[in-house]
């Protein structure tokens, strides 16, 4: 299957869009726009976080292909639960998927998420309320959870 590229600028940077004919594959932070090969699912992808960053839109309804195991998915299926504007920690996924003994796994999975944003893995934050880390370095965490003017729970 094709895999297509695309590239918005944001206001946490490059973003580079990878799809395939029929859904979102990765979002990765980039710090150069490339040349591109738009389909019409990097175009809906584009358009999607163009309107999340301006605040209109809190839910995206791009189709998804994750690549992970099955505990990773379930971890990514749990982040997409968290509502726009709310944050939780490792432990309250780790309790929504019913194993309140992987916290660290959870951390791990939640590092290893290629669609960062849609999947907000951003909204995880430490147990004390601290922000922890982000693959995308803090700064993007930051700003992306000032955009949604997040709330701890």
């Amino acid at each position: 299957m094709n895999t297509y590229k695309g590239y918005y600028h944001s206001v946490i940077g490059w973003l580079e869009i990878v799809c395939n004919e029929n859904c979102l594959l990765e979002i990765n932070f980039v710090n150069e726009k490339k040349e591109g090969n738009y389909n019409g699912f990097v175009k809906q992808t584009i358009v999607q976080l163009d309107e999340y960053f301006k605040g209109i839109r809190k839910t995206f309804d791009i189709p998804l292909q994750v690549q992970g195991t099955s505990f990773q998915k379930q971890v990514w299926n749990a982040l997409l639960t968290i509502p726009y504007g709310k944050t939780a920690s490792y432990k309250d996924i780790a309790t929504a998927i019913k194993n309140d003994k992987a916290v660290r796994a959870v951390g791990s999975a939640n590092g290893k998420n290629k669609i960062p944003i849609v999947i907000p893995c951003h909204r995880i934050i430490n147990f004390n309320g601290k922000l922890g880390g982000y693959a995308g370095e803090l700064w993007r965490k930051e700003k992306l959870l000032e955009i949604e003017n997040a709330k701890n729970n």
